[in-house]
Parts: structure tokens; C-alpha cells; sequence
């Protein structure tokens, strides 16, 4: 076995050159490169029987109902964050490509501008059921604005969706009341269902489902907007100064071995 402390004391120059250079080479890299600040939203599921209209209209079950929605919930609002149409929309809100200062013009400057954006984020599901919305940028104030603006249209997107089932079930009840000529607020339908007879008041119903699709309840509740950052979050210099003396040592010291094995066996040819 190598002695290893005699081989340090051989080849400890070129060792110290080595992690000279690496620190040099990586410093030179680290602290060129423009901070970026991040900034975080973060959001509750809420629960989507909130659109649900005897949540609201029926008391007897109102307390079966939670406030909060399920983890699951948030699997959804994830995979809208995939889509360009978040990061578009965001782009037109904030005059993005304007701000970074794209080359093209038009639909290209727009679309390039929301491929940066995307790149630049983060939405996921934390190991609390949060819904996390993470944004970086090399201006602190603008990657807040960008994680709120974020959040805002994946709750407004949610919301659409949540709304589509109230949405036909009032069409359908407008075109049935409208197809049995119903007039007044007081006028019913009367049908037959299992041989028993039900009644029908399609303006109690059209006012109900009206009422949630005007009154939007919340998809996700935010529980934290994102807020500028004091401190920058990359590049993260110290870790990377640290690795870097860690690993050029490591590498100087095998190559140390290396050559120092090579000599050894050409003396003794």
C-alpha cells in the first residue's frame, strides 16, 4: 500500500497547482455568472365540492363537507403548469418579452419569452399537500411578480374547469325551461319517474346554478404570495467553492498516485 503522506510530500506542488487552477476556473465561472433571486407562492387545495350546489343551497349537508380539498387535487393543478398557455398568458400580463429583451418580434418574441419563463420554474406538490409555485430571476422584485402572476392563472384555470359541470347543467336546464315554454318564476314542470311524480322549478334551479357560475368559490386558497428575496439563491457560490476544493484535491492526490506509480516502475525497469 502507498504511503500516502510520502507521496504528498513528493508531488505536493503539482497537487497545489491543480486545486489552484479548478479554484480559479470555477471562481472565474461562479462569480461571473448573474445572480438569480427566487420566489415562492404558496397555495391550499380547496375543496372542489365547493362547486357543488348543495354545499350551498341544501343546510342539512353542508357540514359534511370539508373546506380544504385533498392532496390529489393538487395533481391536477400540476398538470396544468405543464402547459404553454399558463406561461403565455403570464407573458402578455407582465409585458415579458419587452423584459427579456427578445431579438424577434411578434409571436416569436412571445413564444420564446414563455419558454424562458417556463424554464425559469418550478410548480409542484410539496411533501405538505402545498402547492408550491417557485420562480427565478436576476431581478428579485420580477420573479415575485411572476410566481403570484403564476398562481393567479393556474387558480383561474382551475376554476374554469371546476365550472364546466354547472355550466352544461345550466344550458340544459335553460334550453328544457324555454322548450316547455315556462315564463314566470312560479311556472313548474311536472314529470314522471318511476311512476311517481316530481316537480320541477326551473328558475329556483337556473337562479342556483346561475349563482355558482357567477360566484366562482376558490380553487386553490393562498396561503403565502411570493415575496421579493433578500439574498440570492443562485449560483450557490459557497457550495460550489467548497466541491470544487473537495474534488480538485481529491483528483490531484490520484493523479499524484498515478504518475508517482509510473515512476516508481520505470526506475525499477
Amino acid at each position: 500500500m502507498p504511503d500516502i503522506i510520502d507521496i504528498i510530500k513528493r508531488w505536493w506542488k503539482e497537487m497545489l497547482l491543480i486545486v489552484v487552477l479548478a479554484f480559479l476556473v470555477v471562481g472565474l465561472i461562479v462569480f461571473l455568472k448573474a445572480d438569480k433571486y427566487v420566489s415562492t407562492a404558496t397555495a391550499l387545495p380547496a375543496s372542489s365540492f365547493a362547486n357543488d350546489k348543495a354545499k350551498i343551497f341544501n343546510e342539512n349537508i353542508q357540514a359534511l363537507y370539508s373546506e380544504l380539498g385533498t392532496p390529489d387535487d393538487l395533481d391536477i393543478v400540476t398538470g396544468l403548469a405543464a402547459l404553454d398557455t399558463v406561461y403565455l398568458s403570464v407573458v402578455d400580463q407582465l409585458h415579458l418579452t419587452a423584459y427579456f429583451k427578445m431579438g424577434e418580434t411578434g409571436e416569436a418574441a412571445r413564444n420564446k419569452a414563455a419558454y424562458l419563463l417556463k424554464k425559469n420554474t418550478k410548480v409542484y406538490k410539496s411533501e405538505f399537500s402545498n402547492l408550491k409555485v417557485k420562480v427565478w430571476d436576476n431581478d428579485k422584485n420580477v420573479a415575485a411578480d411572476m410566481a403570484n402572476a403564476i398562481m393567479s392563472k393556474l387558480t383561474t384555470m382551475y376554476q374554469d374547469i371546476q365550472s364546466v359541470g354547472n355550466q352544461s347543467i345550466l344550458n340544459g336546464l335553460m334550453a328544457q325551461k324555454d322548450g316547455n315554454n315556462i315564463d314566470t318564476i312560479y311556472d313548474t314542470k311536472i314529470i314522471s319517474h318511476n311512476n311517481n311524480a316530481t316537480t320541477i322549478d326551473y328558475n329556483k334551479l337556473i337562479t342556483e346554478y346561475q349563482f355558482l357560475i357567477n360566484n366562482k368559490p376558490p380553487s386553490l386558497i393562498i396561503v403565502e404570495k411570493a415575496k421579493p428575496s433578500e439574498w440570492p439563491d443562485r449560483p450557490k457560490k459557497g457550495q460550489l467553492i467548497v466541491a470544487t476544493g473537495f474534488l480538485s484535491l481529491l483528483f490531484a492526490f490520484l493523479l499524484a498516485l498515478v504518475l508517482d506509480k509510473n515512476k516508481t516502475s520505470k526506475r525499477a525497469a
